[in-house]
């Protein structure tokens, strides 16, 4: 979103995203004034799951779809985020001659753009760590970019955020977000953590698609379900946020200078969230729990992230989005 978002701004190209067909984004890229297309695709597991057989079938189709849609629209370059539904993409764009150029969000790459790398002419990394996972000769094709960061998350306004959330400046303010995946582990801390947090803190608590919990109602504290336009003052509003491991909502934090404490999701997970907290806890010196957490390890760790960690640099931290719209526009044929 934020590399359509840019590509809008210069209105110097014409954009069509091609996602899965029961996707979650079709609504979020129409409503960017964005032409959708839908295909097949097959999930890639590394595990042992009986839908594998029935993916496997999925991917040749989706290939089929995509070079299909390609072809009648002949774009002169296909950006791939990775990602299940871009592995055909990619195929069908290397068959057509299309040049690819492709972005890894996380530290080690994910299984589809391992895959995806050969047929790529360029791969956006947004840790100089990512070279260490990747054989020498895809290591040639990366360019140290960043993670693209949308423009508008730096607009916030803390009097509407303040207006909103129901909060005020005398306190400090905590945002805690769980994500989809990882909301139930952080929602439990959160509310055996409150009582004692609200001594010091308010807290703004994201807890994830129906895990309000409308019995708990205590002052300063405000729960919501899923914020979208309103994200961004919040952010303005709050000085330190507790968060997963995933890639972006981590460059997003450091690019607003937050303190931060990172719970990053294991179980379930492939380890990429583990490593990308690594890379930001020895940068910017956040604090970072994993495995089985107490309530009291968290509240210590918001204790001590609340009056330890230091300011952000402007020089530490990069918005990769302005450097990966410039290379697609070079690399279009």
């Amino acid at each position: 979103m934020a590399v359509i978002e840019e590509l809008k701004k210069r209105e110097i190209a014409e954009l069509k995203y091609i996602g899965s067909k029961n996707g979650p984004e079709r609504k979020m890229i129409e409503k960017m004034g964005v032409d959708f297309e839908a295909i097949s695709c097959g999930k890639m597991r590394r595990y042992f799951s009986w839908e594998n057989f029935v993916d496997f079938f999925r991917v040749p189709m989706g290939v089929f779809q995509a070079y299909k849609i390609l072809k009648e629209y002949n774009p002169m370059v296909v950006f791939s985020k990775g990602g299940y539904v871009s592995f055909p993409v990619t195929v069908a764009a290397f068959w057509l001659k299309i040049p690819v150029v492709l972005h890894e969000s996380d530290v080690v790459p994910g299984l589809s753009n391992k895959l995806s790398m050969k047929f790529a002419k360029k791969i956006c990394i947004s840790y100089e760590e990512t070279k260490n996972y990747l054989p020498k000769k895809f290591q040639k094709k990366c360019v140290m970019t960043g993670n693209p960061v949308r423009e508008s998350i730096f607009g916030g306004n803390k009097e509407e955020g303040y207006k909103f959330t129901g909060m005020n400046d005398f306190r400090p303010i905590i945002l805690v977000m769980g994500g989809s995946q990882g909301a139930e582990q952080i929602n439990h801390l959160v509310r055996k953590s409150l009582d004692e947090l609200l001594k010091k803190f308010q807290i703004v608590h994201i807890t994830g698609r129906g895990n309000i919990d409308i019995g708990m109602h205590r002052t300063g504290y405000k729960q919501f379900e899923y914020l979208d336009e309103q994200l961004k003052d919040v952010y303005a509003v709050c000085d330190l946020i507790v968060t997963r491991g995933g890639a972006n909502s981590l460059a997003e934090i450091a690019l607003l200078k937050k303190k931060a404490v990172i719970i990053p999701l294991s179980k379930g997970s492939r380890g990429d969230q583990l490593d990308n907290a690594r890379v930001f806890v020895r940068k910017f010196g956040w604090a970072m729990l994993s495995g089985n957490v107490t309530s009291s390890d968290f509240i210590e760790a918001i204790f001590l992230a609340s009056y330890n960690q230091t300011k952000i640099q402007d020089s530490e931290v990069i918005n990769g989005t302005n450097n990966i719209v410039d290379l697609i526009l070079n690399t279009a044929k």
